[in-house]
C-alpha cells in the first residue's frame, strides 16, 4: 500500500505542477473549446481570480505531493478543485473523463491512505 500511495501520490503532484506552471509560463497553447463547455471556460476567464487561484493551489498542492511534505493538508486543500475537475469533465467535456476520474479518485485514495490524520476533524465533542 505504501508504494501505491507514493506512486499515486506522485502521478498527481507531478499533473497538478505540470498543468499549474503550463499556465502560468504560457507553454502550451490553450485547447480550442466549443459549445457549453466555451461559454463556461469564458464566465471564469472573465472573474479574472478563478483560474490563477486555482492554479496556484494546483501549484502549491502539487509541490506538497511531490515532495510529501504537508500531504494531509494538501488532500483537503485540492479536493473542491478535482471535485470540479470531476464535474466539469463529466458535464462539459466527458471526453476528457477518464483523466478526471483519475485526478478525483487518486485525491480519495490519498485522503484514504491519510485516514488517521483525519479523524478529529470528525470528533464530537
Amino acid at each position: 500500500m505504501k508504494i501505491a500511495t507514493i506512486i499515486i501520490r506522485t502521478l498527481l503532484g507531478l499533473l497538478f505542477l505540470y498543468t499549474s506552471i503550463s499556465y502560468f509560463l504560457h507553454l502550451s497553447p490553450e485547447p480550442a473549446s466549443t459549445g457549453e463547455f466555451k461559454a463556461f471556460q469564458l464566465g471564469l476567464m472573465a472573474s479574472t481570480y478563478l483560474f490563477p487561484l486555482a492554479k496556484s493551489v494546483e501549484l502549491l498542492c502539487g509541490l506538497s505531493f511531490v515532495t510529501g511534505k504537508f500531504t494531509t493538508l494538501a488532500n483537503l486543500v485540492i479536493f473542491p478543485v478535482t471535485l470540479n475537475i470531476l464535474l466539469i469533465n463529466y458535464f462539459l467535456t466527458p471526453e476528457n473523463l477518464p483523466l478526471a476520474i483519475f485526478v478525483f479518485v487518486g485525491n480519495i485514495f490519498l485522503i484514504f491512505t491519510h485516514w488517521e490524520n483525519y479523524k478529529g476533524l470528525f470528533k464530537m465533542d
